[in-house]
């Protein structure tokens, strides 16, 4: 029983670091469920590593509640929150479509190290380059000023992170700043963009598998999900003020190493 709190609480840090952080959350997951597993069947972990992303979701509200809720006695404000949820809900609307329709087959041949691997490595060499090549600042400087065509685009960028290991804020960041927009905002859009993203794809996992545990099991996720959004508030923060200051080299360099470093623990 001790062993599962902690691990659950394990699993809800490395979720709450790397949802946000374009080091690919879902890899990481994949990697660490082998080292600490919950009792029970791979239906109950499936799940857990599943609802544990929904209090990130809670998270970007909280952080960002002045621009994603809409205040009712503001009229202009209000319009200006409307129109920015049409253009996430616009982003959303290609991996929603192929999520849904792909979903079991992604499941069946890429959810496995050997594609987490080839994803870090391959994604850390891009983001490496995208910041050496100094793409961005193109127009888009403020997360009010996006255009359909622009959500279409990152939203189109965002399906490549259905393989595991890419990272969803990977994909969209790199998308959103090769089209124009500025590190921040790329950033911002991406945080905005997990909120549909996450609740689809949690939804669909959820109504494949099934919500029948015990009530050890709920107490399993009621941990998991207070450490999550704990973790990721704190995250969203650190992630917004390092951005100010510094590029996202470091996380490419990162994403290489571990991708080498898995490839040779599995190879031993």
């Amino acid at each position: 029983m001790v062993q599962d709190f902690i691990n659950a609480s394990i699993l809800a840090i490395i979720e709450g670091i790397t949802e946000f952080l374009p080091i690919s959350s879902t890899g990481h997951l994949i990697i660490a469920e082998d080292w600490f597993s919950l009792q029970g069947d791979k239906t109950f972990q499936d799940t857990f590593l599943v609802a544990i992303q929904f209090p990130a979701i809670l998270a970007v509200l909280l952080y960002f509640y002045k621009t994603l809720l809409p205040p009712i006695n503001d009229r202009e404000r209000f319009k200006n929150v409307f129109l920015l949820w049409v253009k996430i809900g616009i982003a959303f609307i290609p991996a929603g479509i192929l999520g849904f329709l792909l979903d079991d087959m992604i499941d069946y041949y890429f959810f496995n190290t050997t594609t987490v691997v080839i994803s870090l490595v391959i994604g850390g060499f891009i983001l490496i380059g995208v910041e050496n090549l100094q793409i961005g600042n193109k127009g888009y400087e403020n997360v009010a000023n996006l255009t359909i065509s622009f959500c279409i685009v990152v939203g189109l960028f965002q399906c490549i992170a259905m393989i595991p290991g890419v990272s969803r804020s990977a994909a969209t960041i790199i998308g959103a700043m090769i089209i124009g927009a500025t590190r921040s905002v790329a950033v911002e859009f991406s945080f905005y963009l997990a909120i549909p993203t996450l609740m689809g794809a949690g939804a669909l996992k959820l109504l494949k598998h099934g919500l029948g545990f015990s009530f050890y099991e709920w107490f399993l996720l009621f941990l998991g999900s207070v450490v999550s959004f704990i973790v990721a508030y704190l995250v969203i923060a650190f992630f917004l003020k390092y951005i100010r200051t510094h590029d996202f080299k470091i996380f490419g360099v990162y994403r290489i190493c571990l991708g080498i470093l898995i490839l040779v623990f599995y190879l031993i």
